[in-house]
């Protein structure tokens, strides 16, 4: 079930991602926040309904929480014309938790390639508060870059290969995903050092 929303982030972000490079006005994007927020929260609660007490499912829709308060607080701002320093700021929280997710994954779970996405969301987030918690402005380009070319390997990728019953994980293959993603991340830093994208009108911007 959690494949299924994480397909769905893939595509939020994605659109926030095109939103920060100005191409989506915000409110229009703010809708789908909103959508994919509630989707993220509705998950993870039939989860933990259906755990039955479970460790491992408990400690994966927790984190799916994360992403959901993320969406639906992106959404309410940019409807409600608010300011983003909030969002900001418990971007901060979200990198630091993906931090210790990704921790996990690489022992508790076994997981090492997914280690790695949780340590790409890090990232992301982290650049979220940069940009949007302390003004660094001349940071948006290269984060909305980083976000449209990591949405959909970090998202949708895994999601239909979890989906579809070929998700591999291991110590190789969380290599191939690190050299992967840290190449779309070198290549947004290019991207965003030539191309000027105007910024819709807005500046509260959802973007994650």
């Amino acid at each position: 079930m959690n494949n299924v929303g994480l397909l769905y982030v893939g595509a939020v972000l994605f659109l926030n991602g095109v939103t920060l490079l100005g191409k989506v006005p915000v409110r229009s994007a703010a809708v789908f926040n909103l959508l994919v927020g509630a989707l993220q929260c509705a998950v993870p609660t039939v989860m933990l309904i259906q755990a039955g007490g479970d460790a491992a499912t408990t400690l994966a829709a927790s984190g799916i929480y994360l992403f959901g308060f993320t969406y639906l607080y992106v959404g309410v701002t940019n409807l409600a014309g608010l300011e983003p320093q909030g969002i900001g700021w418990f971007s901060l929280f979200v990198a630091a938790a993906a931090v210790v997710y990704a921790a996990l994954s690489f022992t508790v779970a076994g997981d090492p390639a997914f280690g790695v996405i949780w340590m790409a969301w890090a990232v992301l987030w982290f650049l979220f508060f940069l940009v949007f918690g302390l003004g660094r402005d001349e940071l948006t380009t290269f984060t909305g870059w980083s976000v449209t070319l990591l949405s959909l390997p970090t998202c949708a990728v895994p999601a239909f290969l979890a989906l579809t019953g070929h998700y591999r994980t291991s110590g190789p293959i969380a290599a191939v995903w690190a050299v992967g993603l840290t190449a779309l991340l070198t290549a947004a830093a290019v991207l965003s050092g030539s191309t000027t994208w105007a910024r819709a009108g807005s500046t509260t911007p959802a973007y994650n």
